[in-house]
């Protein structure tokens, strides 16, 4: 090959090199902005007269005195409101039966946009659900309610050979000619003074307990859950995996039984992550009872043997990279073969062991299938210590599915969706960080 075709090779795959990296570096822009922007707003946001008053009721959060004033301020503008109902309910009664039929219904359509805006209503009964008690936290969720307030949606089937149009009819125009149709342009014109949007910072998110299946609240049980899980797994893998790796490299020798037992390994790493869910409850479970249901020891234990093959792999060609030359020379100090494997080749290895450990451990962290048979719940309180042995346990990744496809209201709660996305971005990338510190703290220690 003559230089100018070496040349021009040279720079076609330096130029396919760096095209792919501008290329991953855009698709992996266009996955975390999304989740960036969508998760900080779970934190920031525009927060309502709702939203303080939940959190005085529910946590004992804010100033009382300034939340009464708020709520002062807002009652004028509510009071206005609620003597249309009661003006338009007196008049509904003098009605004749057929029309007072005709408006009932829609009137009770009204109430309901009403009531998911603003909250109970004066005649509503006592809500049982917390989601009940409140109308819209959020002003942009207060700005879609009135939205369907003022206008009701209908579909057009007008056309068979073409889906159903949505479309919407005002709500003021099917109340013409009755003193309710003076309520539609009234909350439109008085939407702010009656919610009181303010600039929240809500750092609660991070720290409280959810409020009626995520309605409200935060998701600290959720991140306690994952570092419990997380954690655990690494103190059952991390030093079975070690341990198994001097195995291999030291003492194993050549033979069909070593060589099943690498295949088992390498077979292990590829297993899928729901089969290892389904093995730790019908072993660690079932069979061993280490709890008599779902627990964080369990879910602990199920993912320890999942990351187990990674943690093996990465210490063995960590040990295996560490020069002959320092088990030689401490051998031949009169150094025995274990003290030279604690205190010359493991110090050595260790920073390469440490890199499979912070892979398996950002795995052990994000994984959900395992922990869907032994460990995680879908709602559930924060829990201690104490408890890791016999309880269960809210997961981000278990949660964050459970959320955006089997909740009823996922629509209604996708910041807090995105902000257990962004917790659990954030929590593996600090345990990675801590570990990559940890890793180079340690090599520079040995580097003298």
């Amino acid at each position: 090959m003559n230089v100018g075709t070496r040349k021009i090779l040279n720079r076609s795959f330096t130029a396919v090199g760096i095209g792919s990296i501008v290329v991953m570096g855009i698709a992996l822009l266009i996955v975390i902005v999304p989740i960036i922007y969508n998760g900080v707003g779970a934190v920031f946001f525009t927060g309502t007269i709702e939203h303080r008053n939940m959190l005085y009721n529910e946590f004992g959060e804010g100033d009382e005195a300034e939340l009464a004033k708020q709520n002062a301020a807002a009652g004028v503008y509510r009071k206005e409101v609620y003597a249309m109902l009661a003006g338009f309910e007196a008049e509904l009664e003098a009605m004749e039966s057929e029309r007072q039929q005709e408006f009932r219904s829609k009137y009770g359509s009204v109430r309901n946009a009403l009531t998911a805006l603003m909250g109970p209503l004066p005649g509503d009964t006592g809500a049982m659900l917390t989601r009940f008690k409140y109308g819209q936290t959020r002003w942009e969720k207060a700005e879609e309610k009135l939205h369907e307030f003022l206008y009701e949606a209908k579909w057009d089937y007008s056309d068979p050979d073409a889906m159903a149009k949505e479309y919407y009819v005002s709500r003021a125009a099917e109340f013409e000619g009755t003193s309710l149709v003076k309520i539609f342009p009234y909350v439109e014109k008085h939407l702010e003074e009656i919610m009181r949007p303010e600039f929240t910072i809500y750092l609660g998110f991070l720290t409280d307990s959810s409020v009626d299946s995520h309605i409200f609240g935060g998701i600290w049980p959720e991140i306690q859950g994952t570092f419990f899980l997380a954690i655990g797994a690494m103190l059952f893998a991390f030093p079975l995996g070690v341990i198994a790796a001097v195995y291999f490299t030291e003492y194993a020798r050549e033979g069909l039984f070593t060589s099943m037992l690498r295949s088992a390994n390498s077979t292990l790493a590829g297993v899928p992550s729901i089969v290892f869910g389904l093995f730790g409850l019908a072993f660690f479970i079932n069979t061993l009872g280490v709890s008599e249901s779902k627990s964080v020891l369990a879910g602990s234990l199920t993912l320890a043997i999942m990351i187990l093959p990674t943690i093996i792999r990465a210490a063995e060609e960590a040990i295996l990279s560490v020069p002959r030359t320092y088990k030689e020379a401490s051998l031949s100090l009169g150094s025995t073969k274990w003290n030279t494997i604690m205190t010359v080749i493991l110090p050595a290895a260790l920073p390469g062991i440490i890199t499979g450990g912070v892979i398996s451990l950002g795995r052990a962290a994000g994984e959900t299938a395992p922990i869907i048979f032994t460990a995680a719940v879908s709602v559930g309180s924060a829990i201690g210590l104490a408890d890791v042995f016999s309880s269960p346990t809210p997961a981000l990744s278990w949660n964050i599915y459970n959320l955006a496809s089997e909740h009823e209201a996922a629509a209604e709660i996708r910041h807090v969706q995105y902000g257990m996305v962004l917790a659990l971005v954030g929590i593996v990338l600090l345990l990675n960080l801590s570990a990559i510190l940890l890793r180079a703290r340690i090599s520079k220690k040995l580097k003298g």
